[in-house]
């Protein structure tokens, strides 16, 4: 058999471009995963840092709305719609 010496055929040439990019594109897949792992990371720290910035929540179930049905309640009395009685009973009532 004859060896042949110099540049290769068409098909190691053609081998050799499939070789190529094969390992391009690995290796493009490979960073384009750590990249988003990298900003999944940011994100998520970022979330956490804004949620350990953030005001806590009254620590009494509906508190906002305690405070205006009160201020509505006081508003009511004021108005002379409810007596004192009345009054007092309905915020008893909410506060209990």
């Amino acid at each position: 058999m004859i060896r042949r010496v110099g540049r290769p055929g068409l098909l190691g040439t053609m081998a050799r471009t499939a070789v190529i990019t094969g390992t391009a594109g690995a290796v493009n897949r490979s960073m384009n995963r750590a990249a988003q792992g990298r900003a999944q990371t940011q994100a998520d720290a970022e979330a956490y840092r804004q949620q350990q910035a953030a005001p806590a929540a009254p620590t009494e179930p509906g508190g906002d709305d305690v405070i205006a049905k009160l201020s509505q309640l006081g508003q009511l009395h004021a108005s002379g719609v409810l007596t004192d009685d009345e009054f007092a009973a309905a915020k008893a009532k909410l506060l209990a």
